[in-house]
């Protein structure tokens, strides 16, 4: 026998959160733990090596600066985009959350243009160990960010009409889709300085 666990729009008074949200928590710990193992690996061929390129001198900061103000720019619409719904305003949420996935499109056309760079240039992840790991971990992160574009689009769009019928519940979903986009832009914190400027 299965037992279906019921969504609510109220903190459960055991966990504090609603299921939804505590659902998500759970999630992101795994993605903590996946990207948690890549720094980790990242770490350990540092150490291990006997010579490890500065990013600084193999990458484009600029580029890379860039696309951490364009992610740290969707973090705040993204919180607006939640705030205009608490504030019952449904168009300057449309707006907000559109202004997100702008952004996002934008730091992956930028990433597009470093990556063909470097394609251009003959370098690939098989072509050190760096590159390697600038590859896998930078690539993960963007797909991450495509993940983000169509859950985002979804709500945007179809999945928009819960806000006539169920308005706390869609405002949770946009809250939870957040909480995704914040982790996000948080990994690329951590990846920038790592990557680019170690």
């Amino acid at each position: 026998m299965s037992v279906e666990i019921p969504y609510n729009v109220e903190p459960h008074p055991i966990t504090g959160v609603y299921n939804g949200k505590l659902g998500l928590w759970l999630f992101l710990a795994s993605e903590v733990m996946l990207f948690g193992a890549l720094f980790s690996t990242l770490v350990l061929l540092r150490v291990g090596a006997e010579t490890w390129p500065h990013g600084w001198e193999l990458l484009n900061v600029p580029l890379a600066t860039l696309n951490t103000f364009v992610l740290i720019a969707s973090s705040v619409t993204m919180v607006m985009a939640w705030a205009s719904l608490k504030m019952d305003q449904f168009g300057r949420f449309q707006l907000y959350l559109g202004l997100t996935i702008f952004l996002a499109f934008v730091f992956l056309v930028v990433k597009y243009f470093e990556y063909t760079h470097k394609f251009h240039l003959g370098i690939y992840p098989s072509t050190s160990t760096f590159y390697a790991t600038y590859f896998t971990m930078t690539g993960l992160h963007g797909l991450h960010v495509v993940g983000g574009i169509i859950a985002n689009l979804y709500l945007l769009f179809p999945g928009s009409a819960m806000w006539q019928t169920e308005p706390d519940r869609f405002a949770n979903r946009i809250e939870c889709a957040g909480l995704y986009w914040h982790f996000v832009d948080l990994v690329w914190i951590f990846l920038f300085p790592t990557l680019y400027l170690l």
